[in-house]
């Protein structure tokens, strides 16, 4: 931000005491982002921003709110900002207006997230480049990556109150995408794609990138129908972590109030999953590159358990939604026009070790690598979902590419048929997770 947060507070507060104004909190980021995409070595696409955001909320003396937004980081914008909030607020709501987080001038458990700074766009551009190379030199059937992508992003939040809140934070982000195409004679284009994070470029793991897309790729040239039925069924880590996140009304307080969720109040402390599922979000994780240490209320991030051997035991909850069911906030508040709420990071465990079921012995398991079509084939508030995939036939060990498929089901019978979680969990871009087994899954065919 272009002033230290320690200064800004003190002038946010000069600011408001002119206008009169007694309640208001702040909430704020800058980011700086650089992108790149490559084709045939060639730069197809370069992008570099600079943005800020910064969101005010003013309370008058009836214990109306008004929200106001600005990209405006400097004293006269936010001083702006907080008139254009106080105005705001004798139009605010009156049943459960919101208020700060209790939380927000709690300590802050340390929390070290790596700051480092974007590298030259020719760096950027050269390491896509010998990426995309490696993964066209890895088997003659693989004629494009049509999908690629490199970026290096830096941000900055912080938030601060009235009552004496003042938080701040620095991180950086790097992430890596490819996505290849295969040309074969009589027969239909195949493809695959991988994905890495780190904090910074070098520490970004582009081999593993390159040969993961490269075998799943290579994997699907030799393609064949299923036949339609119900099956035993892997989800990758990616691919259940994708089904998680289609279905996050069940864990969302927000949604609960709303009655946009397939939870109620009274969901908790029942059990809604296989007791060998254990389910966390959890914003400080190691493995998480977009780590953060507060919300948009500055309720302190922590390791959230959502499920522990099957049983729902806590909502994701901003300040109001946890005063309005009796909780605590979680730290998972969005400030904008309204409070929002959503996950951060999700972490799948297994609440009890099992080994009997493997790939390499297996026979007739569908491996399930990649859902698509989520924002169609998914209706989150009956819980039923019916959805194509990339994926294999698995009998012992050999795999066999599905020309063509679709898995359907109800999200919670699936969540109480897992028969198994694996224990080597694998990051993806949406949480870290083991594979998991499902049984009696309906595979279509097609």
């Amino acid at each position: 931000m272009p002033l230290a947060i320690d200064r800004l507070a003190e002038q946010v507060s000069e600011s408001a005491r002119r206008l009169g104004i007694a309640q208001y909190d702040v909430s704020g980021s800058a980011v700086e982002e650089t992108s790149v995409q490559v084709e045939k070595g060639d730069p197809k696409q370069v992008k570099a921003s600079q943005r800020s955001g910064v969101t005010v909320r003013v309370w008058n003396e009836q214990g109306q709110v008004g929200v106001t937004s600005t990209s405006e980081s400097d004293l006269p914008g936010l001083e702006l900002a907080l008139q254009t909030a106080l105005e705001a607020s004798q139009f605010g709501i009156r049943e459960h207006a919101p208020d700060f987080s209790p939380e927000a001038t709690v300590p802050l458990e340390p929390l070290e997230i790596p700051n480092y700074d974007i590298e030259a766009v020719p760096e950027l551009i050269a390491a896509l480049a010998e990426a995309e190379q490696q993964l066209l030199a890895s088997h003659p059937a693989i004629a494009a990556v049509p999908y690629n992508g490199l970026a290096r992003r830096r941000s900055e939040g912080f938030y601060l109150n009235s009552a004496g809140a003042l938080r701040s934070e620095k991180g950086s982000y790097a992430s890596l995408y490819l996505y290849s195409k295969t040309e074969q004679a009589d027969r239909k284009p195949r493809s695959a794609g991988a994905f890495r994070m780190a904090h910074r470029l070098a520490d970004l793991d582009f081999s593993g990138c390159v040969t993961e897309t490269a075998e799943k790729t290579i994997s699907h040239l030799d393609y064949r129908p299923i036949t339609s039925g119900k099956y035993l069924v892997c989800f990758s880590p990616e691919a259940f972590l994708q089904l998680l996140g289609a279905f996050s009304n069940l864990f969302n307080a927000q949604s609960v109030l709303d009655r946009q969720s397939l939870s109620t109040p009274e969901s908790l402390g029942t059990a809604i999953a296989s007791p060998l599922l254990n389910l966390y979000d959890d914003a400080r994780h190691p493995s998480n590159g977009g780590a953060t240490a507060f919300d948009g209320e500055g309720t302190p991030t922590r390791r959230l358990p959502l499920i522990e051997a099957g049983v729902l035991k806590n909502f994701l909850h901003s300040a109001g939604t946890a005063k309005r069911l009796g909780a605590s906030p979680t730290g998972h508040a969005n400030l904008g026009a309204k409070v929002t709420v959503s996950p951060h990071f999700g972490v799948v465990e297994a609440a009890e070790a099992r080994s009997e079921l493997s790939l390499d012995t297996a026979e007739s398991v569908i491996l399930i690598d990649d859902l698509q079509a989520l924002h169609a084939g998914v209706q989150s508030l009956q819980g039923s979902f019916s959805l194509p995939f990339d994926g294999w036939l698995v009998n012992q060990g050999d795999r066999v590419s599905i020309e063509s498929a679709t898995a359907a089901g109800d999200f919670r019978e699936l969540l109480r048929n897992i028969v198994q979680v694996d224990a080597i969990a694998q990051i993806t871009p949406g949480g870290i997770s083991p594979a998991v087994w499902v049984e009696g899954l309906s595979i279509t065919g097609e």
